[in-house]
Formats: C-alpha cells, sequence, structure tokens
C-alpha cells in the first residue's frame, strides 16, 4: 500500500521508521517531511495545515493510508478532511482531538466523568484569575487552554509570579490565542510518567511506559520545552499502578469521549503525576508524544500499519501489542537557546555514523538539506536514541551516541533518565 504521513518532527521520523519496515508498505511519502525522514520516504513539499493539498496530493498519487502526526492538524480537523474524501486515515477526529486542543475541555471532562486529576479552576478574565490568585496556594500552575507547543504551562512558587504568568498568558497572548482562556490548577509532586495508548473507539490499548524530561536545563532547571529526552520503560510505573489506571483512567477516558459523542480513535497520550495519593492525570494529548515515540516505537513489535488499521476498522480488541523486553533512552540535541531565540543553518556532521548501528537512531527533529548538506533547522535538531538490556545500559549507549554528531551551537542536557540511577 502506498502510505502517507503528515509531519516534519522526530515523531513523524519514527513512525516513517515503523512504516518503512511495514512489509505491506511499498510507497512511503511525507508531507512535508525533513532530511531524515527523506532517507525513508518521497518528501513532497506541502504544509501541515494545508488540508485542501494534502487530499489531493492523495487522491492523485492513490495513496491508500494517512498518518496524521502533529496536534495542530488533528486538532483543527485534518482526520475529518481525508475522511470526507473517502480515505482511509489514522488519528481522531477534530471532536475527539479537543481532548488536547482545550484543556478546560478535559479538565471538565475528567470531573464529570471521576478520572482522577488536580483541583482546578477556568478562567477566560484575567481580572477573574488574579482575584482567584489572591487566596490560592502555591505553588500553583497555570496553562494556556489552546495549543501552545508543550510550552502554555507555567508553574509559579509565589503569587508574585503567578500574576506575572496571567500577564504572559492572558494579557501579553505570549502563547497567542493559546491564552484567551486559561486554567489554574493544584501543583501536584511525584514522578511523572507517560503513557502512549491505540485507541478506537471502544477498546484502548496502552504501549509501554515512558518518562520525558520537559524543562530546558539539567536538574529540571530553565523554561519548558517540547522535550529534551525520554527513557522507556519507566521503572516508577508498577503493574499495581497500571492496573489503576487501566480501570480508572484509560477505559473511564475511552468510556467519556464515546459517552460525549466523541469516539476517540487514534493514539491517546495520558501524561500521569504518580502522587502520593494515587495516579492523576497532568494532560491528554491526541497524538503520539515527540519525544516519547522516539524510544516506544523501536521497541514495538507488531507492524504499526496492522495496529493503525485495527484501531480504524474498530478491532483492536484483536491486536496483541508487543515490545522488546529491554529499555531506550533519547537525548534530544538542541540548538542553544532554545526554546526562546537560537541560529540555524548550521551543517550537521557524524550522522553516517548511525547508518546500519544496530540499536542506534538517529531521529530528526529541526533538519532539512541545503546544497547537498543537512543543516540545523530548528529548535529541536536531533533525537538520538539508544537501546539496551537495561535502562543504565540505555542511557549509556544514548550518550555515548550524541558524541558522535557534532553541529555549531549543539545543546543538550546532561542527565536524561538520571532518575534510574536511584533504582
Amino acid at each position: 500500500m502506498k502510505v502517507l504521513i503528515i509531519g516534519s518532527g522526530g515523531r513523524e521520523h519514527a513512525i516513517a521508521y515503523c512504516a518503512a519496515k511495514s512489509k505491506r508498505v511499498s510507497k512511503l511519502y511525507a508531507a512535508p517531511g525533513n532530511a531524515g525522514i527523506a532517507k525513508l520516504a518521497e518528501c513532497v513539499d506541502i504544509p501541515v495545515m494545508d488540508f485542501e493539498k494534502q487530499v489531493a496530493f492523495a487522491k492523485e498519487n492513490a495513496i491508500d493510508f494517512v498518518i496524521v502526526g502533529p496536534d495542530d492538524p488533528l486538532v483543527a480537523g485534518c482526520v475529518d478532511a481525508f475522511e470526507a474524501a473517502g480515505i482511509k486515515v489514522f488519528g481522531p477526529r477534530k471532536n475527539a482531538a479537543i481532548i488536547e486542543g482545550s484543556k478546560a475541555f478535559s479538565k471538565d471532562l475528567m470531573k464529570k466523568y471521576g478520572i482522577p486529576t488536580a483541583a482546578y479552576e477556568t478562567f477566560d478574565n484575567a481580572d477573574k484569575a488574579l482575584e482567584y490568585l489572591e487566596t490560592a496556594q502555591f505553588p500553583i500552575v497555570l496553562k494556556a487552554d489552546g495549543l501552545a507547543l508543550g510550552k502554555g504551562v507555567l508553574i509559579c512558587n509565589t503569587l508574585a509570579e503567578a500574576k506575572d504568568g496571567v500577564k504572559e498568558i492572558m494579557l501579553d497572548k505570549h502563547f497567542g490565542d493559546a491564552g484567551n482562556r486559561m486554567v489554574i490548577e493544584e501543583y501536584m509532586t511525584g514522578r511523572e510518567v507517560s503513557v502512549l495508548a491505540f485507541c478506537d473507539g471502544t477498546t484502548i490499548k496502552t504501549m509501554t511506559s515512558a518518562q520525558d524530561h520537559k524543562r530546558a536545563k539539567d536538574g529540571d532547571q530553565g523554561l519548558n520545552t517540547g522535550g529534551m529526552g525520554t527513557f522507556s520503560p519507566s521503572p516508577f510505573y508498577t503493574k499495581e499502578i497500571d492496573d489503576f489506571c487501566q480501570k480508572e483512567i484509560y477505559n473511564k477516558t475511552m468510556a467519556a469521549m464515546k459517552a460525549e459523542g466523541r469516539a476517540f480513535t487514534g493514539v491517546l497520550f495520558t501524561g500521569l503525576m504518580l502522587t502520593d495519593k494515587g495516579a492523576k492525570v497532568l494532560e491528554f494529548n491526541a497524538r503520539f508524544g515527540d519525544p516519547e515515540a522516539q524510544v516506544v516505537l523501536p521497541r514495538m513489535k507488531n507492524d504499526i500499519i496492522d495496529v493503525m488499521e485495527a484501531c480504524i476498522e474498530g478491532r483492536l480488541d484483536e491486536v496483541n501489542l508487543e515490545f522488546e523486553d529491554n529499555a531506550a533512552v533519547c537525548v534530544v540535541l538542541a540548538s542553544d537557546g532554545y526554546p526562546v531565540s537560537y541560529e540555524k543553518g548550521f551543517p550537521i556532521k557524524g550522522l553516517e555514523t548511525f547508518d546500519n548501528k544496530e540499536g542506534y537512531y538517529v531521529f530528526h527533529a529541526g533538519t532539512k538539506e541545503e546544497n547537498g548538506e543537512i543543516v540545523t533547522n530548528g529548535g529541536r535538531v536531533l533525537g538520538v536514541t539508544a537501546k539496551g538490556e537495561n535502562l543504565l545500559k540505555a542511557r549509556a549507549n544514548a550518550y555515548e551516541a550524541v558524541e558522535w554528531i557534532d553541529f555549531q551551537n549543539k545543546y543538550m542536557r546532561h542527565d536524561i533518565g538520571k532518575a534510574i540511577d536511584e533504582q
């Protein structure tokens, strides 16, 4: 079959890696793709938000199957556009992707259906938010309601910080229209865990667990980013916790969305906080996490096309998801200055070292080809992933592999997966 992947990041490169391995795929396209994806697929210069051009391309090229990777097109109705054209497509429809598109929606859904999450209030008026903060307990969390590239969350330790945060989100519109509405919620403490799951509208099947590192600097300091690295599986996500989450979170969420007339088909990302009062939901995303996909997908044994097709056709209950009994760690190589300001266009050296190296991967996030060489083209440039028999070995392998690559203003965290040393 001919497959088209929508997107251009590390997540889409990981999806393309899996799709390219499928015996069922005869031709792979990516719109717009990147310099790494171009080694696996034919890249076509169509923006992720241009649904009309995407659908036209799919029709002209007899595309059999479309996979939509990023959040923006999903929330805006990319899946609906392909479905309307009669093209088989993997991902949630617009009315289901709202679980990520509006934090207020997802919080209200959890409250209504008894899904454990932090206490919260929603505001669409800055003055009301400021008034509420006068009597709030600190630290506290401010969240822009809409999509903000994983960065629209502020953790405020004092009233002064929180007031500045309201100004940043709602008045200065630092995150654009995402800040027209805001959620203020209780600050939870504990271990964070990310769990990705395939969904067919009724059945939900979880993949292996992972943990992301959001802050830009070592020791979880600095600004929130789209993710500076991940490891999988999480040693803190025990069978007991999984049993609780399956019953009280994942299955309840699937049933809740269906009851609301918003049946969820695609990948549901659940960000969890393992608090001393049990696991609670931090956030939902309507797609593969990035960079979580880079440590989860290389460990998956199933043919990704088979699983995605089962989701679309409502027969996920027939699929037995299988993952390798090992571990993976991903370290993101970024441009120094990310997530605020950074230079790009620098040549990247050493990528060929990964060719045919078993258990080592380099997923492109922000790259492009220019005059015959691959150059940096974003804040997060590459995700260097390595497997190992356990997390400590995978971590050592990943940090060995990042040294194979060099580019001007290369930046990374040096403590990805450090929590596993405590195990």
